[in-house]
């Protein structure tokens, strides 16, 4: 099994940024490679449908969310990355009081790729959504 695990610091209290990131559907304000999310929802399972830009289509489900403490975690069901089993958490905790820290991390199987195509597929798309936050947020 493979895993990513990064953190970014940010210059900005913690609920500001959970305020944008927060949102099940909100990948398309803070992730470059994500054009616009879709949920659906099938009884009590969420779903977000996330089109990339240049093409493809990944479909995640919600697992668990917890606004109090920032955090939600969801799986890959279809995706065009080279990932099975995929099962991620991304959460923001307080790191002073204008200051924040975002985990993202993962676990999972690579697919189709080298554990380490994989790895830097998922590195690079962690680095995407970081690097978006630190022009927003400064870091």
């Amino acid at each position: 099994m493979a895993s990513v695990d990064m953190t970014v610091t940010l210059k900005a209290p913690a609920q500001k940024v959970w305020d944008l990131v927060g949102g099940f559907d909100a990948l398309p304000r803070w992730l470059p490679p994500v054009a616009k999310s879709e949920e659906r929802r099938d009884g009590t399972i969420l779903h977000r449908h996330l089109s990339l830009q240049g093409g493809g289509v990944v479909v995640e489900k919600l697992e668990r969310r917890d606004d109090g403490a920032r955090q939600y975690s969801y799986t890959i069901e279809s995706s065009p990355l080279p990932v099975a089993g995929y099962r991620a958490e991304l959460r923001v905790a307080e790191d002073g009081p204008q200051q924040c820290r975002v985990q993202w991390s993962s676990t999972f199987e690579p697919k189709g790729a080298s554990e380490a195509d994989a790895v830097g597929a998922i590195r690079g798309v962690y680095q995407a959504g970081f690097d978006s936050l630190k022009k927003t947020f400064g870091g």
